[in-house]
């Protein structure tokens, strides 16, 4: 059944196109048959006839006038900012824009409020700038998880880059999990551990020690995983700062550091691969000091920096560097087991067999099986060491 607003079914148009055509038949019966009123049947005819085709299909509800729609040039304005930011290689979604606006006097009325993000995105498509996706599946629900405090937890992690050369070089990567503060971006020809505890300075240097920090398995970062305690493990500790470390092959657990990367990523993509370790520095520095300084959508719209100052700050635990921490090894065919860089010589007779080692500080409790092998305070020194 045909109605106003829905387009006719095939037998009503072909039963309009006869009438209007010329041929006889009786109305009344035809629009029994057809189920719908004459008065219907009549109103598609005069639409034929007036429009043609066009005339059997609804017509536009949209308002002939918009009064509360946006003029031409504020599109405009839209429009324009969305170019600035992408080629500068910030964030130009809707969002991106609108907190642009509210920071960049005179770009938008005083006496008109910013349009809604709907808006926004509704003159992005109609200019053609918003790419067509196919329908996603819905996500699973689940919950975001940030730290309420500043310091209270660190993010760390790197990624390659590529130099003018076409030699890759490494970026360095911490950030605040509470405020998205990026705390250091520093140029390194590697991912070693000399390299990691001097980005890890440089934070420190600028916002204080963190309660904990977050990465994912890298050798550079924590041996953990792997069976020992690594050179960047032990700093922390005897720092009081509590290493973590994500799940292996779980890149969720270090989401908000990868979305860092990508954007720090981004905005080096719109510019010259740098010469050398230098130039990329500068360009890293300049990125640190532009993202911490504008408004971040996640943050209410506050600047990383702003967040940052609000507090509370945590600080770490003092006694963290005197706890025991327990780790398990394989001893090797040659008697020993590796910590920290170290090996500790436990004898031919155990190899093969577990070891436990319980560890606080540089003193460390041996047992292999469930027998007591002895005790030892490492020489941070000597690379070979033997408990007797």
């Amino acid at each position: 059944m045909a109605r106003d607003g829905v387009a006719v079914d095939a037998e009503l148009a072909a039963a309009v196109a006869a009438f209007v055509d010329g041929r006889k038949f009786n109305v009344a019966a035809r629009c029994r048959e057809l189920k719908v009123s004459r008065e219907t049947f009549y109103k598609y005819v005069a639409r034929f006839r007036a429009r043609g085709v066009a005339g059997f299909f609804p017509d536009s509800r949209r308002p002939l006038t918009s009064p509360t729609g946006l003029p031409i040039e504020l599109e405009d304005v839209l429009v324009r900012v969305r170019k600035e930011q992408s080629e500068a290689g910030w964030d130009y979604g809707a969002t991106g824009v609108l907190l642009e606006l509210q920071d960049r006097a005179g770009l938008w009325p005083a006496d008109r409020a910013l349009p809604s993000r709907a808006t926004v995105n509704r003159v992005f498509e109609a200019r053609g700038l918003l790419a067509k996706v196919p329908q996603r599946r819905p996500r699973r629900r689940s919950r975001r998880f940030n730290r309420a405090e500043v310091n209270a937890l660190w993010q760390y992690d790197g990624f390659e880059t590529l130099l003018a050369n076409g030699t890759k070089a490494v970026v360095l990567h911490l950030s605040d999990d509470c405020s998205r503060v990026d705390l250091a971006l520093q140029a390194a020809r590697s991912e070693n551990s000399v390299e990691v505890i001097a980005t890890f300075r440089v934070a420190v240097a600028r916002y204080g020690l963190p309660a904990q920090l977050l990465s994912d398995n890298g050798s550079a970062f924590s041996g953990r995983r792997r069976g020992f305690i690594g050179e960047f493990d032990r700093f922390l500790t005897d720092l009081g700062v509590q290493p973590i470390t994500s799940r292996v092959s779980h890149p969720q657990t270090c989401g908000k550091n990868e979305r860092a990367h990508q954007r720090v990523q981004k905005w080096l993509g719109r510019r010259p691969h740098p010469a050398d370790l230098a130039a990329l520095q500068d360009l890293l520095d300049e990125y640190r000091d532009g993202y911490n300084n504008r408004r971040n959508a996640v943050l209410g719209g506050l600047q990383p920096h702003q967040r940052f100052d609000l507090g509370p700050v945590v600080s770490p635990d003092p006694y963290l560097s005197t706890r025991t921490h327990v780790t398990t090894h394989r001893v090797s065919a040659s008697g020993g087991i590796g910590l920290s860089g170290h090996l500790i010589g436990l004898g031919r007779p155990h190899k093969g067999r577990p070891a436990t080692v319980f560890r606080a500080g540089d003193h460390i409790v041996v047992f292999v099986d469930d027998t007591y092998v002895g005790e030892l305070t490492i020489d941070p020194n000597r690379r070979y060491q033997r408990i007797d």
